[in-house]
């Protein structure tokens, strides 16, 4: 089965928002994306040190990547998306659908 990923760089609007932002990924949002077909798992992971943006990777095991992707637009647009919380805006979230090409096992 084709797998991918969908990969999101973000950060909170401001310091005094950390707590909501955090609050909104791991009790809403990460569950949310997996809800829709072909996404299996999430993790977070925080910056070493105070640079950088945090990431979100969801796992995607579908027929295809690009298929997973259409059904997150339609969740998106059908409302089963809540929209950001605490999550800087301008600029905007960095979001990219990479599929796999080489899987290494040792």
């Amino acid at each position: 089965m084709p797998r991918g990923i969908l990969y999101v760089e973000s950060r909170p609007s401001s310091p005094e928002q950390l707590a909501d932002f955090h609050r909104w990924y791991d009790e809403t949002h990460v569950q949310e994306i997996v809800a829709v077909d072909g996404f299996v798992s999430a993790r977070r992971f925080a910056p070493l040190g105070d640079d950088g943006p945090f990431i979100a990777i969801y796992e995607i095991e579908a027929d295809d990547v690009e298929t997973a992707q259409a059904k997150l637009a339609e969740a998106t647009k059908a409302g089963g998306i809540s929209a950001p919380v605490g999550v800087q805006l301008d600029p905007p979230p960095t979001i990219r659908f990479y599929r796999e090409i080489t899987a290494y096992t040792p």
